[in-house]
Formats: structure tokens, sequence, C-alpha cells
């Protein structure tokens, strides 16, 4: 695949983006770049690591600089389509956008995104999919529910109603999250254990809806009946926040911990059931 190579602007410039999905979280609220601040939605801490100014791009539609981790890159593929490339791993030349998928939407109706890659890629030939919106969204969710598997897998998340309610009560929990069809009973049993292991009541810090039901947790999880789960690592938490703060920009979502889950027989059984842990 070929993609446009932007070089990398100073990381000293801040404030002339609407904000980064790492600075802006999940939830689209500004998160404080240091050591010890933390996640939107109670989302958990910012490590060290994550709070070291990272390279900035420029998106192609809009002109405003970003981190490159809160943008969503665009690439050729050897035919000339264009298509995304989440990950950023594709070679040669890429493009940068930030917009939402409704601002996608119109950029691409109006030509105007055409004229951009058109720039951006240097006059190469190039098709641009009627569908493109979709295979964005389409990548990004499945960039998050693969990164809950591999955090999965290397020990970081606890799943389990009463699990998580340990760990929390214990003050180990970095992350919280809900499918977005969990019922809301568990969901806020579950944060409140998490405020009292963090002496944080009263602070009403909960967890996030997350833009994935039960089915596609599960399937991304290897587990059956996933509906909600918890991070115990900061480092993994800023991972996961990183690629849930682009799927939520991109696709409009309401701001992480705000979202109102809607609570039905299903979702109060699914509550039930998962409270026997893995």
């Amino acid at each position: 695949m070929r993609n446009p190579r932007n070089e990398p602007l100073t990381a000293d410039i801040r404030g002339k983006a609407r904000g980064s999905a790492a600075r802006r979280g999940a939830a689209g609220t500004p998160v404080p770049d240091r050591p010890g601040a933390e996640h939107p939605g109670g989302g958990g801490v910012v490590p060290e690591r994550a709070a070291r100014a990272v390279p900035e791009r420029k998106c192609i539609l809009t002109g405003q600089h970003d981190d490159r981790d809160a943008l969503i890159r665009l690439a050729l593929s050897p035919d000339g389509d264009v298509l995304p490339d989440v990950l950023a791993r594709a070679p040669g030349r890429g493009a940068w956008i930030g917009v939402t998928r409704v601002e996608l939407d119109q950029a691409i109706a109006k030509g105007k995104l055409k004229g951009a890659l058109a720039r951006a890629f240097k006059g190469t030939p190039l098709n641009i999919p009627v569908d493109l919106g979709d295979r964005i969204e389409t990548a990004l969710r499945r960039a998050l529910a693969d990164r809950l598997g591999i955090e999965l897998r290397s020990g970081m998340i606890v799943l389990g109603t009463e699990k998580i309610a340990a760990a929390a009560r214990a003050g180990v929990v970095t992350f919280l999250g809900h499918a977005s069809d969990a019922g809301g009973d568990g969901a806020g049993k579950l944060a409140q254990a998490w405020r009292v292991g963090e002496q944080a009541e009263g602070s009403g810090r909960k967890g996030v809806i997350l833009p994935l039901d039960r089915a596609a947790l599960s399937v991304a999880l290897g587990r059956d009946n996933v509906v909600h789960l918890a991070l115990t690592d900061a480092a993994a938490a800023a991972r996961v926040t990183g690629l849930l703060g682009r799927l939520m920009h991109f696709t409009g979502c309401r701001p992480t911990g705000e979202a109102t889950a809607v609570v039905t027989d299903t979702a109060v059984a699914n509550d039930e059931i998962d409270t026997k842990g893995e």
C-alpha cells in the first residue's frame, strides 16, 4: 500500500486542535497531559509514558494539527483505492483526517475530500470507495476489539461481576467498561465498588458505556456473555481509551460515562449471569 508521509511537527504545539483522543479521552473531555492525570469517565490514570508528547499530524480536511494517535490515516491500495489504515502501519504515503463520520460524508459529497487527497498524494490517481465511512468505522471497531483481546491474553483484563467488584474494592482497577446493552443496575454497583476502592465516594466516577454490545465483546474476548470488564494496568487503560476515543469521536457517540444504557429484562438477566465471573 502506498501512502503521504507528513513530517512530524513539534510536539510542543498545544491547544491548536480540538484535542487528541489521548488528551480528549473517550469522553471528548480534556485529559491533562501529565502523569497521574485521570482518564475521562473515571477511566484510570494516564501513565508517564502515555503522558509524554507524541508526534503530531495535520488533518487534510480541517488543517488542524493533532496527535497522530488521535487521527485516522488513509492509505492507497496498489489499485489506487483509498482505504483506512487505522493502525498507521501501511508503507508509503498517507493522509490523515480527524473529522466525524458525518463531516467525512459531507466532505465526500462536496468533493472536498477528493481534492484534499489529490494534494496529499501528489496527484496520484485514486478512487474513493462509496462506503469509505463504513470501512473506517469497521476498522476502528475491529482495532478496539483486537486490543481488548490482546489485553485479556496479557492478563490485564478482569471479567465477571464478582471478580471485577473485588478488584475495584481493592483499588486496582484503572478502567471500567460495560457493554452497550448492559443493565444499569450491574454497572451502577460496579461503579460504586470502584469509587469505594479509590476512596472517591461522591465523585460521580463511573465506568464507560462501550460502543460494543455483549455479543461483540464476547467474540472479541473469546468468552460467553461478557457484560462488564475492568483493566488493572494504567498503560493498558491508555491503549484502550486511545482507540476508544477515536471510535467514539468518529461515530459521534456521546461522551464516555454519559451514555445511558436502556435497562431491559434481558439486560438485567445479563448482569445476573455475569456475576458468576470467569
